[in-house]
């Protein structure tokens, strides 16, 4: 029977949770974490509370960050030299065309792993997708009980995420409705939360490209 719900030993957050999602993002990249997935909540609420052996044979440990996806690159910054904080998610947008096709996606900065990836929308601009891209991820680490701060390397969409507002000068028509439902979802979504974590600018002329970036340019 397949895994559906993993219990938490040793993360940034312990404890019995529904998803490979929500489980990854406590353990990938923590020193010694210690999990394990079980078929069913019941099993895996009641080995959380035995505590079991954390051998190996009982405990997955999640793997040492790849050296393709290490952090050796900011690390050998020189000394005095500002640093992005590893255990953050980044979130970037993608578009081809002005206005065209849009996309947006979030990725934990230490590893590189995608936690999350918006469908492609039609019609759509950067700043709309990087400011989407925030509110999603604000929206997703409520849901998933996290509260890690987001590097964006977007002033605008920090901007317009900070007044609750996406001030976008695109013009909704048919080829973008859905686009605009979206966007006013998400303005819903500020004003109905209080959920908020740091919202830093990725400096892209000290560390490179973001993490969430698409590789397009």
């Amino acid at each position: 029977m397949k895994n559906k719900f993993y219990t938490v030993w040793s993360g940034r957050q312990i404890g019995v949770f529904a998803s490979w999602d929500e489980c990854r993002m406590q353990v990938e990249g923590f020193p010694g974490a210690k999990y394990k997935g079980f078929p069913t909540r019941e099993s895996a609420e009641s080995a959380f509370k035995n505590e079991p052996d954390f051998g190996k044979t009982a405990v997955e440990t999640f793997p040492e960050t790849s050296p393709e996806t290490s952090l050796s690159n900011w690390e050998s910054l020189p000394e005095g030299t500002p640093k992005p904080e590893p255990n953050a998610i980044a979130v970037d947008a993608a578009c081809s065309g002005n206005p065209g096709k849009m996309e947006y996606r979030g990725v934990y900065v230490a590893t590189g792993t995608e936690l999350f990836k918006s469908p492609v929308f039609e019609g759509g601009t950067n700043n709309i997708g990087e400011f989407l891209a925030i509110v999603h991820c604000l929206a997703w680490q409520q849901k998933n009980h996290t509260n890690l701060p987001i590097y964006s390397d977007s002033l605008n969409g920090q901007k317009w995420v900070s007044q609750m507002l996406c001030r976008t000068k695109l013009v909704e028509n048919q080829k973008n409705k859905y686009l605009f439902e979206v966007i006013r979802r998400a303005e819903k979504w500020l004003h109905d939360n209080t959920f908020r974590v740091p919202i830093r600018k990725w400096r892209t002329e000290i560390w490179g490209e973001i993490p969430a970036d698409f590789g397009r340019k």
